[in-house]
C-alpha cells in the first residue's frame, strides 16, 4: 500500500467507503436477520481497509526507479492468501468427509450441518483457494510474458481485495443458510453483482497490460488466462441471472426454471470445470512447469491446438450430467460426443506437459517442486480420460449420483488442480522473495508423499464405494424388486466413508506443511533482506525477462 500514489490512496479510500456505505444499508434493512449480517461483515472489512489506506495516508509516493520494474507485491500477498484459503477450505473438507460417517460432528448447531458446510468446502477451495492461485500467478506471468509492468497500482489491490471480500461473504452466507438453492449452493445477488464489478476489472487488467506489452508475441500461458477469465464472466453472468424479491432482502428468483435450469446450472458447472479449473490452471502449468524444469515446450504448436480445441468443445459437454432426464435425448447425446471428443486435446497438453520434461527426468527425481508439477500433469491426463468414460450413457447410468463422480472429481481437484497449485507457488515464493530455495526442501518432500497418498486413498476409496454403490441399486432379487435398501448402501458406505476422511487429513495435512514451509521462507527472506540471494530476476521493463522456451 506505501507503494500507491496520493490519488490511488484517494480512489482507494473512496471505493472503501462506497463499500462500507452498502454494508450499513444492507446491515440495516436486515435488521439481524442473516442478511443482516452479511452486511455487518461487508461493513466491518470495508471500516478496516480504510483505517489501513489513511494510517498510510503521507507515506511517500513510489519512487520513479520502481515504476521500470514489475509490480509483484499484489502476487505476493495472493501467495499467502492462496495458502490461507487451501487450509481453512481443506479442514472443512475434512469435516465434511467425517461427517458422513460420523454424522453427530454437527454438535446439534445449524451451521455445522452438512449442507451448509459442504458448500463452504467446495466454494473455498475452487474459489478461495484455486482462485486467489489463479490471479496471483497470471499477474506473474502476464508481466513476464509481455514484458510490461501491470497497468496501474490500485485496480491489481480491488481485485485481490474485492475477490476475497466475494469469498468471505459467500462462505459466511452459507453459514447462515443464504444461498440461490441451486445445484452449486451459488451465493445469492449481491455477492454475484459484487463479483462481476471485480470480474470486468480483472479482464481489463489483462487487456490493459497486453496492450502495453514490450514483446510482440502473446505466449500460450496468457491465451489459457484470458479464456479463463472471459468464459467465467460469460458462465457466472448467465447461470445467476436473478431477480431480487427487494433491495433490502436477500431473496431472489432465478430467471430459468425446471429442465432449462438444469441445463443452464450444468453448461456453467462443466464450464466452470473447464474454464476455471482447466483453462487457467493449464495456463499456470504452461509457464511454470518448464519454467522449472529449464526446458522448453516440447511443441508451441500442440499446445495452441489444444487451447481451442479445449475452448471450442468443452462448451458442448455440460449435458453428459443430464443422462435420464427430461433433458431432450439429442442434447444429452451431443454432450456426450463432445466429452469424447475432448479427450484429444486434453491429453494434447497433458502430453505436451511430459514431453517438456525429457531431458529433466533426473530434476524431476531430485526436485519435489518439479514433481509436483509432473504428478499434477499425470493427474490432468487420467481425471479427463475418466470424464470421457464416464460421459458415455451406459456407463453413466451405472456412475450418477454415486460417489463415484466424488472420486473423479477429486482425482482432478486434488490431483491436478492443488498438485500443479503448490508446485507453482514453491517455485514462485523464491522468486518473489529472491530466494536461492525454499525454506526447507525436505518439508517439501513431506508435504508431496502426503498430497500424494491423501490423493491415492481419496480417490480409490470413492471408486470403490461408488461403484458398490451403483450395482447395489440396481440388483434385483428373483421377485423383480429391489435387493438392497438405500439404508443398506448407506451402512455399505460406512469403511470407505471413513477411508475418504483418512485420505482428505494426509492432504490437509501436507497443505498445512506446506503453508508453514512458505511463510518460514518468507520470514526468512526478511530476516535476511540485505543478503544477496538468487531466485527470478527482477529486471528493468526495458530488458528481455528469461521466457519459458517456445
Amino acid at each position: 500500500m506505501t507503494k500507491l500514489t496520493v490519488t490511488e490512496r484517494q480512489i482507494g479510500l473512496i471505493i472503501c467507503l462506497v463499500v462500507a456505505a452498502i454494508g450499513l444499508a444492507m446491515a440495516a434493512a436486515g435488521r439481524g436477520e442473516p442478511f443482516g449480517v452479511q452486511g455487518f461483515t461487508v461493513l466491518l472489512l470495508a471500516l478496516a481497509l480504510s483505517g489501513f489506506i489513511i494510517a498510510r495516508w503521507d507515506a511517500p509516493p513510489p519512487d520513479r526507479s520502481l515504476l521500470e520494474h514489475y509490480y509483484d507485491d499484489p502476487t505476493k500477498v495472493g501467495i499467502v492468501l492462496t495458502m490461507f484459503w487451501a487450509v481453512i477450505a481443506m479442514f472443512v473438507g475434512v469435516w465434511v468427509a467425517a461427517l458422513l460417517a460420523w454424522p453427530e460432528l454437527t454438535f446439534d448447531a445449524a451451521w455445522a450441518s452438512f449442507g451448509r458446510l459442504r458448500p463452504v468446502h467446495t466454494s473455498g477451495v475452487i474459489f478461495g483457494f484455486g482462485g486467489n492461485a489463479l490471479i496471483a500467478t497470471s499477474f506473474h506471468v502476464l508481466q513476464r510474458t509481455s514484458r510490461a509492468r501491470l497497468p496501474d497500482q490500485l485496480s491489481p489491490w480491488f481485485v485481490l481485495i474485492g475477490y476475497n471480500l466475494f469469498c468471505i461473504v459467500a462462505a459466511s452466507g452459507y453459514l447462515l443458510g443464504i444461498t440461490q438453492s441451486k445445484e452449486y449452493a451459488e451465493p445469492e445477488w449481491y455477492a454475484d453483482l459484487w463479483l462481476v464489478i471485480v470480474w470486468i476489472v480483472y479482464f481489463l487488467i489483462f487487456v490493459r497490460t497486453l496492450a502495453r506489452r514490450k514483446e510482440p508475441h502473446i505466449y500460450v500461458a496468457n491465451w489459457y488466462y484470458m479464456a479463463f477469465i472471459l468464459v467465467v464472466a460469460i458462465l457466472h453472468i448467465v447461470n445467476n441471472l436473478a431477480v431480487p424479491i427487494s433491495f433490502g432482502s436477500a431473496k431472489s428468483y432465478s430467471a430459468f426454471s425446471g429442465v432449462q435450469d438444469a441445463m443452464t446450472q450444468w453448461w456453467y458447472g462443466h464450464n466452470a470445470v473447464a474454464f476455471f479449473l482447466t483453462s487457467g490452471f493449464l495456463g499456470m502449468m504452461y509457464y511454470y512447469l518448464p519454467k522449472r524444469a529449464g526446458r522448453p515446450i516440447f511443441s508451441y504448436p500442440l499446445s495452441l491446438i489444444s487451447f481451442w480445441g479445449i475452448t471450442f468443445m468443452y462448451m458442448w459437454a455440460g449435458s453428459h450430467h443430464l443422462h435420464y432426464t427430461a433433458l431432450p435425448q439429442w442434447v444429452q447425446t451431443l454432450g456426450m460426443t463432445f466429452s469424447l471428443v475432448l479427450l484429444v486435446p486434453s491429453w494434447a497438453s497433458a502430453g505436451n506437459a511430459l514431453a517438456t520434461l525429457n531431458g529433466a527426468w533426473h530434476k524431476v527425481r531430485d526436485d519435489a517442486t518439479l514433481r509436483f508439477m509432473m504428478v499434477a500433469a499425470v493427474f490432468y491426463g487420467l481425471s479427463t480420460f475418466e470424464g470421457s468414460f464416464m460421459a458415455i450413457r451406459a456407463v453413466n447410468s451405472l456412475s450418477h449420483y454415486t460417489d463415484w463422480t466424488i472420486g473423479h472429481v477429486h482425482g482432478g481437484a486434488l490431483g491436478w488442480v492443488a498438485m500443479i497449485t503448490f508446485g507453482s507457488i514453491y517455485a514462485l515464493v523464491q522468486w518473489m522473495w529472491k530466494r536461492p530455495a525454499i525454506y526447507s526442501p525436505k518439508l517439501v518432500e513431506v508435504h508431496f508423499w502426503l498430497a500424494l497418498s491423501g490423493t491415492i486413498v481419496y480417490v480409490f476409496s470413492m471408486w470403490n464405494s461408488g461403484i458398490i454403490q451403483g450395482l447395489m441399486w440396481r440388483t434385483y432379487n428373483e421377485n423383480g424388486t429391489l435387493a438392497y435398501s438405500f439404508l443398506d448402501t448407506v451402512e455399505a458406505m460406512h469403511p470407505y466413508y471413513v477411508a475418504r476422511t483418512f485420505g482428505g487429513l494426509l492432504f490437509l495435512l501436507g497443505a498445512i506443511v506446506g503453508t508453514y514451509n512458505v511463510l518460514m521462507t518468507i520470514r526468512q527472506a526478511r530476516l535476511e533482506r540485505g543478503v544477496e540471494a538468487g531466485g527470478e530476476v527482477d529486471l528493468p521493463l526495458g530488458r528481455p525477462a528469461a521466457q519459458p522456451g517456445e
